[in-house]
Order: structure tokens, then C-alpha cells, then sequence
């Protein structure tokens, strides 16, 4: 394979009760892009369109994830990569810019190689991109985008990521208010100690989730959909975050909650008409602010990135 283009998905993280751990893949929001062998060794980044980032693939996400990649090869490779990126994703958005193309730059570069790593293999390499954007190598991220569906990171060190299943018929509904939200304010907003009884519920809360996914219980995922930890400090920067879960929960949400870092908020729902309902809530509640947005709904991606064409 000389060339590969691809669809690298959004994601949302955290998921109200799973900080760091628990993330989720979308199906209708993410980055196109394309990669290709070149005779030229190294990395190359040579457009990146929707967006202002770097194309020094020393100051980019993507250029970090594939450095990660080849490092990690047994033997020098005998040529060299370009990559084209297509951003419809924001930085900063909270549904997993950084992700995206850190995953999706692994991804390519493995089918480019004929595929010497697993899907399960590539999570640490894209999350060395992260570790770039960020200052941590997380992966809530990068590793629904490589999976699909929900994921569990289980241990950071060594990183392992579960892949979960996901209940039938699940959309989510998000609106993203154009305003920024760095990463590392948003992690510096948070408490260093919690109480014992908000963990408690916490982590009861997450296995309460991870249940309700494997059992498809509806009821029981809309239980698990609460953040006693960092949803009441991270709330209050983002501006009608408390209308915006309760239009979301008055109109059918299963639950809403801030979607990574924010400013993003999403929402879960059953079925496709309560999601676009909840997506008509938002918009009103926005609408009457000077602060533009988007909003999105999306079923969940169980696959993953896609591959959109490939040329021999």
C-alpha cells in the first residue's frame, strides 16, 4: 500500500463518572486524513486544513504518535511518511482533537507498514501525542478512537484499554460553545484530595456503568451517569452548563455531562428523536447568548477509524 485515506473519529471522554478511565468513540464527528510513503525518509506534515496547528512534526500530535510507532519497530524503515490532515474537530473542543490525530496517524502509518501492530498495540503510541498536547499520555481518547465503541483504560502503567460493549440504539447529542478551555486549566481547577464517600460513589458509579454496558440495560447506564468529583468544579467554567443538563434530562436524556476537559457538554439518549430533541434544547438555550456554537448528534462508532480509500 503506497496511500491511505481515513476517517479518524471524535471522541468523548471521562463520561461523567469514569475521569481519565472511561471514553466512547462517535460516529458522525471526526478528521479525514491521508498518508503516504514517500521515497524521502522522516516525517512530513504537509497541510492541515480547518485549522491553525503546527506542520512541524516535532510540534504536532500526529508527527509525536508516528515518531512513538517507528521507534518501536524492530528495524529501520526504508522510506518515509506524508500526511495530510482534514480537522473538523477544534482544538480545545473536548471531544478529542488531539485524539484524532494521534490515533488516526498510527493507524495509517501501521496499514502503510502492512499492519506490524495490533489495534490494542497502537493506544500507547497515539498516546505519546496526547502526552504532547497535554503533558500526560492518556488515553480515554486515542483508545476508543483505535477500538470503537466504550473503552476502560484498566492500568496506566503498563497502559491496558478494555474495549465494552455498547447498547443498541445509544446517540449522543453535543453542543460545543466556541470558547477555549485548556487542558491544563481545567486539571488545575480540581481538587488534590476528595472525600471518602464521594469516591465511594464514584467508583460504584463506574461499575455501575460498565454493567449496565454489558447488559444493555438502559436504566441502569442512565444510574451510572454522575460525577461527584470534577463535574461541580469543571461546570463552572463553562456558561449554561446547569440549563443545559437540565434541558437535556427534562426532554429524555439518559444523562449529560462535560465531554473531556470541555467546554463541550454531551448527552446521552435512547434513540434517535430524543437525541435530536435534546439537540433542539441546546440550541434554543445557546441561541440566546453571544457565544457561537455546534451542535452534533451521533450514534456510536463501534469500529473505530475507517478506512476510506487505499491506492496500491
Amino acid at each position: 500500500m503506497k496511500e491511505i485515506e481515513i476517517f479518524s473519529p471524535g471522541t468523548i471522554a471521562n463520561i461523567s463518572c469514569g475521569f481519565d478511565v472511561l471514553g466512547c468513540c462517535l460516529d458522525s464527528v471526526g478528521d479525514h486524513m491521508s498518508l503516504r510513503k514517500t521515497k524521502e525518509k522522516g516525517i512530513r506534515i504537509s497541510r492541515i486544513t480547518g485549522v491553525d496547528l503546527p506542520l512541524d512534526p516535532e510540534k504536532n500530535v500526529a508527527g509525536a504518535a508516528i515518531k512513538a510507532l517507528l521507534n518501536a519497530l524492530n528495524q529501520p524503515v526504508g522510506f518515509g511518511f506524508e500526511v495530510e490532515m482534514t480537522k473538523n474537530i477544534k482544538p480545545g473542543s473536548g471531544i478529542g482533537s488531539s485524539a484524532a490525530s494521534a490515533a488516526g496517524a498510527v493507524f495509517g502509518v501501521n496499514e502503510l507498514l502492512g499492519r506490524p501492530f495490533s489495534a490494542e498495540e497502537l493506544i500507547p503510541f497515539a498516546a505519546e501525542g496526547e502526552r504532547l498536547a497535554c503533558g500526560s499520555p492518556i488515553a480515554d481518547n486515542v483508545g476508543p478512537a483505535l477500538l470503537g465503541g466504550f473503552t476502560l483504560v484498566q492500568a496506566n502503567t503498563p497502559l491496558h484499554v478494555l474495549k465494552l460493549p455498547v447498547i443498541a440504539g445509544l446517540y449522543a447529542t453535543i453542543i460545543h460553545p466556541q470558547i477555549e478551555i485548556k487542558t491544563a486549566d481545567s486539571r488545575a481547577i480540581l481538587p488534590t484530595e476528595v472525600p471518602l464517600k464521594d469516591a465511594i460513589q464514584q467508583w460504584a458509579n463506574v461499575g455501575t456503568l460498565v454493567h449496565a454496558l454489558h447488559e444493555n440495560d438502559t436504566e441502569l447506564f442512565a444510574l451510572s451517569l454522575h460525577d461527584h468529583i470534577v463535574e461541580p468544579h469543571r461546570s463552572k467554567l463553562i456558561p449554561k452548563f446547569d440549563s443545559i443538563k437540565e434541558a437535556a434530562l427534562k426532554n429524555g436524556a439518559l444523562g449529560c455531562g462535560i465531554s473531556g476537559s470541555g467546554p463541550s457538554i454531551y448527552a446521552f439518549s435512547k434513540d434517535l428523536y430524543t437525541a435530536e430533541k435534546v439537540e433542539v434544547e441546546f440550541s434554543n438555550i445557546y441561541s440566546e447568548t453571544t457565544i457561537p456554537f455546534h451542535t452534533y448528534v451521533s450514534g456510536i462508532n463501534e469500529k473505530g477509524i475507517k478506512i476510506i480509500r487505499t491506492e496500491e
